[in-house]
This record gives C-alpha cells, sequence and structure tokens, in this order.
C-alpha cells in the first residue's frame, strides 16, 4: 500500500491526519536545523511510519523510536505492507 492509498483510507474511516508533516526538533529546548519528516502524524498524538518491506530490522524500529524520542509524541505505529499479511509494531515511549 503507498502512502496515496492510506490517506484515502485514513478518510474514509475518518481518521484525523497530517501527511508528511515536518517536525521540529529540540535539543534542550532549543530548536535544531535537523527536522523529522514522518509519514503520518494521526490524532495530533500518533506517529504512523509505513514501509514495503520484506522484512522489518533495527533500523526502520531505530527511526520510528528517534522520531518519537526528539518530537515529543508517545505513541508510534510502524506498519509493513511488504509482506502477504500486514506487519505492524506498537511503540510507546514515555517522557
Amino acid at each position: 500500500m503507498n502512502q496515496e492509498a492510506l490517506e484515502r483510507e485514513f478518510t474514509i474511516q475518518g481518521i484525523l491526519f497530517q501527511s508528511q508533516p515536518v517536525v521540529e526538533i529540540n535539543y534542550k529546548g532549543i530548536p535544531l536545523n535537523k527536522k523529522y519528516q514522518p509519514d503520518f502524524i494521526c490524532f495530533d498524538e500518533i506517529i504512523v511510519e509505513i514501509k514495503a518491506l520484506s522484512r522489518l530490522t533495527g533500523t526502520e524500529e531505530a527511526q520510528i523510536i528517534n522520531y518519537l524520542k526528539s518530537s515529543g509524541f508517545q505513541t508510534g505505529l510502524l506498519l509493513n505492507f511488504g509482506l502477504k499479511s500486514l506487519e505492524h509494531k506498537r511503540f510507546v515511549y514515555n517522557l
């Protein structure tokens, strides 16, 4: 499933989302030049990253954990559409 198809499904399901928003990263309260751009932010509180891989690795997991740590969001979903059935992982980061 690609980004646009998931956007349409979110709309059909009534899921509030932002597609590829720019997320500012702060270090000790000071904004950095580096920005993150997750695939989606849903309901203004959940980062959703989509992949289409034969298997997820630690790299994809580290990516979403970094998004959570840097953004201040607490919940992330990693969705992999690259297999016969959907693979998903939920991440919770407590600040």
